[in-house]
């Protein structure tokens, strides 16, 4: 068997910031309880393993003591969970990832202007909720193209659309020609909304896809930008499954499958990938090529509010920048595989 490894893969630059983040607290607040609202990321992994250190995640802010320490996950939060936060004296650290925020800017801008807006995601997701939350009488969620006759549009001359970071690409393409063609005035984002590694990850599927007889992503159920790379991969003519480890592989995918492809959302940590690959080397005598499709060199500043913390104790937070390059492949990780290293485009 062959093993398609995609690089890029797993951590993009914001999730590895807000997990950083945690991390950080956690080892410069000893003794204090660590708040986080709502799952940090969408990995069940990464969410036990801070509940492991004794990191309490809510959701609702009233669970959190006056005057705690309290963490916005990386999808970003409404101004009125920043507001409870205020009234009830906590430190609030905000985790959100610096493309999310960029989509809030956005409504923000808009709203200001006196433009209606057409949030393109999930209603249920955090991060569509927290920017709903910036101008809720302003903006509506567009899920699919059906929604369209039911919106409520006062004046298309002034109307805009918005994404959430994590969609797929293909999907949001399909429903922002509908919007077009329903209202031909309507202005997009400066830049697109879609975060890099979101749209990387699934550029690796597509062109990786066709070569495999099978595709397997490392991801929480619950994680968007997960479910959309399996989704891509049907689409390319290849089945595929999200699986959270190695304990959730089915003999029966394996039936006639001579290369599989490899790859993980962007909450997914890396050891769980070497996890899933030693085990196919052992069952399968698999051998692995790593596909290099984008590389990525992306670096976030920490949140001002730790850096303030940081500062407080004597620490340089600009040692700390969160840089994201290309997981490395570790004998440690991966055991002695036999290994090629290639490029795809």
């Amino acid at each position: 068997m062959r093993i398609l490894l995609a690089n890029p893969r797993g951590f993009c630059a914001g999730v590895r910031m807000a997990i950083d983040v945690v991390d950080q607290l956690l080892d410069i607040c000893k003794g204090e309880r660590i708040y986080v609202f709502h799952e940090i990321v969408h990995n069940k992994h990464v969410v036990n393993r801070f509940r492991d250190r004794g990191v309490v995640f809510v959701e609702d802010l009233n669970e959190v003591p006056n005057g705690s320490i309290a963490v916005f996950s990386a999808h970003g939060v409404s101004p009125q969970i920043r507001a409870i936060a205020k009234q009830r004296n906590l430190t609030a650290v905000d985790a959100t990832c610096p493309l999310v925020t960029k989509v809030h800017v956005e409504a923000i801008r808009y709203a200001k202007m006196g433009i209606q807006m057409l949030l393109i995601g999930h209603k249920d997701h955090q991060e569509v909720q927290g920017t709903l939350g910036e101008a809720p009488d302003m903006i509506q969620v567009v899920e699919k193209p059906e929604d369209i006759p039911s919106l409520r549009v006062k004046d298309p001359e002034k109307l805009a659309y918005l994404t959430q970071t994590t969609l797929s690409t293909d999907d949001a393409e399909v429903i922002i020609r509908a919007l077009k063609v329903a209202f031909p005035s309507i202005q997009a984002p400066p830049t697109s909304d879609i975060c890099y590694a979101t749209t990387n990850r699934q550029h690796a599927v597509r062109q990786i896809a066709p070569e495999a007889d099978l595709v397997l992503v490392i991801g929480s159920k619950n994680s968007s930008n997960s479910k959309r790379l399996t989704e891509i991969a049907e689409n390319a003519g290849c089945p595929g499954h999200l699986l959270d480890d190695v304990s959730e592989l089915r003999d029966e995918w394996f039936q006639g499958v001579e290369a599989v492809m490899v790859t993980a959302g962007a909450s997914a940590p890396e050891d769980l990938v070497a996890g899933l690959c030693r085990e196919l080397v052992r069952r399968f005598g698999a051998t692995i090529e790593v596909r290099n499709i984008v590389e990525e060199d992306t670096e976030f500043k920490l949140p001002a509010a730790l850096q303030g913390m940081m500062k407080s104790q004597g620490i340089d937070p600009a040692s700390r920048r969160i840089r994201v390059s290309a997981p490395e492949i570790t004998s440690e990780m991966y055991g002695a595989v036999p290994l090629t290293v290639g490029a795809s485009g």
